[in-house]
């Protein structure tokens, strides 16, 4: 199975911030058993490349990969500690030339048609579309989907449990990035049974729209 056909098996990909490195692996557990074995982990923070190693270590099954990736050695850096994808926030040539050169999945940050156009002239078959809700939404992604059709997006930014079912039912979204699942305060406070728990309601809402 490829990256992208894992992706829109998963249908939601969750988003997370990891300020401290023991919540890597207690958190990995919770997504696994909620039946979201994926994890996109900022590069915000001193713990991400150390989590992302622990999480792909104990949990070879997970897709970890590595956003908000903004250098070209970060690139490396989260390769390096196991991530299976890259994210950025927005559509830097460098970035993904790096990625493409290195047959390294990239998924870059796309808002305008413009930055969609980079990405099609690449070949390339999925890109991120941030800030999903902020920049337009549902709408915008089938305004940029018509003339771009050979292209699928995965919106971020936005997303909850009551847009996503709307988001997942067109057929050029693969899938959708959201943090709701997995908050900071959930994290902080050690609530991975409350994690568990969205997770496992996020997937039924993905499911559900495949049917």
């Amino acid at each position: 199975m490829s990256i992208n056909e894992k992706f829109q098996e998963l249908g939601v990909v969750p988003v997370v911030v990891i300020e401290d490195v023991k919540d890597a692996l207690p958190l990995a557990k919770a997504l696994v058993e909620g039946g979201l074995p994926c994890a996109e982990v900022t590069f915000r923070t001193e713990a991400a490349a150390k989590a992302i190693r622990q999480m792909t270590e104990a949990y070879p099954e997970m897709l970890v990969g590595a956003g908000t990736v903004l250098t070209t050695a970060q690139v490396n850096e989260a390769v390096e500690a196991g991530a299976k994808f890259i994210v950025s926030p927005g559509f830097d040539p460098e970035i993904v030339d790096y990625c493409l050169a290195r047959e390294i999945p990239v998924l870059p940050g796309c808002a305008t048609p413009s930055e969609v156009a980079q990405a099609v002239k690449r070949g390339m078959e999925v890109v991120k579309f941030f800030p999903a809700e902020q920049v337009g939404g549902l709408p915008m992604i089938k305004a940029m989907a018509a003339p771009y059709h050979q292209l699928r997006f995965m919106p971020t930014g936005g997303i909850n449990p009551e847009n996503l079912k709307d988001y997942l039912a067109f057929d050029k979204i693969l899938c959708c990035g959201g943090s709701w699942m997995v908050k900071g305060n959930l994290l902080k406070e050690g609530k991975f049974d409350e994690v568990c728990k969205l997770t496992k309601e996020a997937k039924e809402i993905a499911d559900a729209v495949k049917k």
